[in-house]
């Protein structure tokens, strides 16, 4: 199996990832998953591809991740780690697509507007 190059994006998150077989392992900015990601359900949500098809430790990972937070880094992660096991595999993509790892979601968060506190919050009103 070569090299397969694929990315994932979530909120201001973008994960670019290279993927090939091996034991499983999983480097994120050169570290492992369990040093980057240290609270377990980030890592079940990086690992939920691998854990639907049965795949898990039949590939290596290595990731490049920048902006956003922890969890939109981990989703981020699994959208592209998704989009190449279909990549490798195309029958798998309706399995994926059922539980919503194929999909990348597109909510961002909204621009503060002039004249508002937030983006919709107004300032408060009082009448002495």
């Amino acid at each position: 199996m070569e090299v397969i190059n694929t990315s994932g994006r979530r909120k201001t998150s973008v994960a670019r990832i290279y993927m090939t077989a091996g034991q499983g392992n999983i480097t994120i900015n050169g570290k492992d998953i369990k040093a980057y990601f240290p609270n377990e359900v980030l890592q079940t949500i990086v690992n939920q591809p691998f854990q639907t098809l049965d795949l898990i430790g039949k590939y290596d990972v290595t990731a490049n991740l920048k902006g956003g937070g922890v969890s939109g880094q981990a989703e981020a992660l699994r959208l592209a780690i998704s989009k190449a096991l279909v990549v490798e595999n195309a029958d798998i993509k309706a399995t994926l697509r059922k539980e919503g790892f194929v999909t990348r979601d597109p909510r961002m968060v909204e621009r503060k507007k002039f004249g508002k506190r937030k983006a919709r919050r107004s300032f408060q009103f009082s009448k002495r």
